[in-house]
């Protein structure tokens, strides 16, 4: 009868043992699958719908200048230019309202926009007087011949720049204003305009700002794009480089300041107004007064404007969103939540390791004031834009850290574990610092791809999405938590997996007191049970994530195909961001069948679970970023 019984078991065993390997590898079949399909689809492109407008060139011809005609010769040098700028009072002007690229925005926008677009920064600085030290932070080089020379750097207002441009354009025709980022085609450029040695402190002293004068690009551009006709990337730089001079010289018919009589015109520009107007009056004393470096005349020209402009047609003319975009402009919210997520981040970590209470509350306000700093500017962004700001790579990245940190912070409170609070801190950091210091597409509010307008699905799918992403971004951190445990005891000798042992070293220990800390495990009971109880603790904190992240997933696919089905007509096509969206799923998926199944994890699914959660991180990171930005496909939104 027993020998029956065991023979039964062991039959079972091995059955159950089949069906787990059958399952493992139909994961794996199904992974190589998806990834053979996947082929089929990398060559699709997006659909017209899916690209964003571009900002707009508009046409200057026929359109006079607002401020007047421009002389041949600029009459400031740089000197005189720089002090002109110090005098003049531009504020005025910053959140006057100006209609352009599809929405109405202010001054203040438009300037940094249009100076990034032809600079490639968001405001002018002017490298001058080579071999002349002193003031406006001066610096020092050496060259390419061996010789230390001084130069004055001399920085300008946005918004001043943007004045200055269109008021007195002979002044930029000579200086290197249009950013030129791929460097071998700016040296292209250099070595055509510069053969003799003599002028080789100029070169140096253009090379050095990365940027080209829009008279060097007209002479040589011709000759450069024709020589040049198989080099994609320096064909892809000539255009960029044609984009921003035509951004340059059309800056005049960007002026859309008058307000039209109902939300359904576009607005006017100043020229259309009766020539005795007060507006059309002030833009040209601006513009003469600007010309002969006049401040005080351009001081009182500009209060005019700011004062007349929003009494045209103020039922139409913007109230409150002006102030806030501007707040929301110089004050740069989620930057200063980056930090305070870093401070958070760090305070937490040293709380952590020192047992300081102190430091613990200290850190954890310092969260919530980033999440809070943070949601302010969400809320700002979609305010300003009179939209749900997730359309685009920047303001995903917004969102998923926003996500992240507030469901961080809900478990932190509903655990009372200090590790998800430390996770929230780090994955906020971590997505601000590169959405902020990085050029990420998007930067810049404007209006949606037009198929991003289609169903309100959209909003249910990418919020769901980007909230498993978030939730992926978390589980990967508490991870980490558990593999420094786990090889912090197993390099030193201690019993990982179970017991704990008195062999684990000094340093061991402390990793050990960090993660039982982060989790509110007492010292007292650490000393009881070991590390098999801080890594049992940890191994549930993961999982808890993990989990929401595998169904948040699953569910953000399935709304997704739902959504495709109503604005494109298919519910799959195996595009590049469904396709690994689907392997990042089958990840979590693997991970289900580790704790569900139990054939894969062996002894310690703990530790499988939480290389699974980096692998699965890492393929959430590639479908996140390396889809978006680097193969084409239908979800070209970035």
């Amino acid at each position: 009868m027993n020998s029956g019984r065991g023979i039964l078991r062991r039959a079972e065993r091995a059955v159950a043992a089949g069906v787990r390997g059958l399952a493992a590898w139909a994961v794996v079949a199904l992974v190589g699958v998806v990834g053979v399909m996947a082929e089929s689809a990398r060559g699709q492109s997006a659909p017209a719908g899916n690209s964003h407008p571009q900002a707009e060139v508009l046409s200057a011809l026929g359109e006079r200048n607002p401020f007047g005609d421009a002389a041949a010769k600029s009459s400031a040098d740089a000197e005189k230019k720089h002090a002109f700028a110090e005098q003049v009072d531009v504020r005025p002007l910053r959140d006057l309202s100006v209609y352009h690229s599809g929405r109405v925005k202010i001054i203040d926008s438009l300037a940094r926009e249009t100076i990034a677009q032809i600079m490639g920064r968001r405001d002018f600085y002017d490298v001058v007087n080579p071999d002349v030290g002193g003031g406006y932070g001066s610096s020092t080089e050496k060259g390419s011949d061996g010789t230390v020379r001084k130069y004055r750097k001399m920085s300008y207002d946005p918004v001043f720049t943007f004045f200055d441009m269109m008021i007195d354009p002979a002044y930029y025709e000579g200086r290197a204003i249009v950013n030129v980022g791929y460097r071998p085609l700016r040296e292209m450029f250099l070595n055509a305009e510069f053969t003799d040695e003599k002028d080789a402190v100029k070169r140096e002293s253009i090379k050095r700002t990365g940027r080209l004068s829009p008279e060097i690009i007209a002479r040589h551009m011709k000759a450069i794009g024709s020589s040049s006709t198989t080099d994609q990337q320096v064909m892809r730089g000539l255009d960029e480089m044609r984009y921003a001079v035509q951004t340059y010289l059309n800056l005049p018919a960007s002026m859309r300041v008058v307000a039209s009589k109902s939300v359904d015109e576009q607005w006017g520009a100043i020229g259309q107004l009766p020539a005795s107007h007060p507006v059309r009056v002030a833009a040209e004393k601006l513009g003469a007064s600007w010309r002969v470096m006049d401040a005080k005349g351009v001081n009182e020209a500009i209060a005019t404007l700011a004062a007349e402009l929003p009494k045209i047609n103020p039922e139409t003319y913007p109230g409150a969103r002006r102030a806030i975009e501007r707040i929301y402009n110089t004050s740069s919210p989620f930057e200063w939540g980056m930090w305070l997520y870093a401070a958070a981040f760090l305070g937490l970590i040293i709380a952590f390791g020192t047992g300081r209470p102190w430091l613990k509350n200290l850190s954890t306000g310092l969260l919530v004031a980033a999440i809070a700093v943070h949601l302010v500017g969400f809320g700002a962004r979609c305010f300003i834009a009179e939209r749900y700001t997730i359309q685009n790579q920047y303001e995903s990245m917004t969102g998923v850290s926003l996500f992240a940190a507030l469901f961080g912070l809900g478990m932190m409170v509903f655990k009372r574990q200090m590790i998800f609070a430390a996770a929230a801190a780090g994955v906020g950091f971590l997505v601000l610092v590169t959405a902020t210091q990085l050029p990420i597409p998007g930067k810049d509010i404007n209006r949606e791809a037009a198929i991003l307008n289609t169903s309100i699905l959209l909003k249910y799918h990418v919020t769901i999405v980007l909230l498993s992403y978030g939730l992926i971004a978390l589980g990967m951190v508490v991870s980490c938590f558990y593999l420094g445990t786990y090889y912090a005891q197993k390099l030193r000798g201690g019993e990982a997996t179970a017991g704990g042992g008195d062999g684990a070293g000094a340093k061991a220990k402390e990793v050990e007191s960090v993660s039982a800390t982060a989790l509110g495990i007492a010292e007292q009971e650490v000393a009881k049970v070991g590390p098999a109880r801080v890594l049992a603790d940890l191994d549930k904190a993961q999982m808890a994530i993990l989990q929401m992240a595998f169904w948040t997933l699953g569910v953000g696919i399935l709304l997704g195909a739902w959504w495709a089905d109503h604005s494109w007509g298919r519910w799959w096509a195996f595009d590049p961001k469904e396709t690994w969206a689907l392997v990042t799923w089958i990840v979590y998926l693997v991970v289900v069948h580790v704790r569900v199944a139990g054939g894969v994890g062996g002894a310690n699914r703990g530790l499988t679970t939480a290389w699974l959660s980096i692998v699965g991180f890492i393929a959430m990171l590639w479908c996140y970023f390396g889809v978006n930005l680097l193969l084409p496909g239908l979800h070209a939104y970035a």
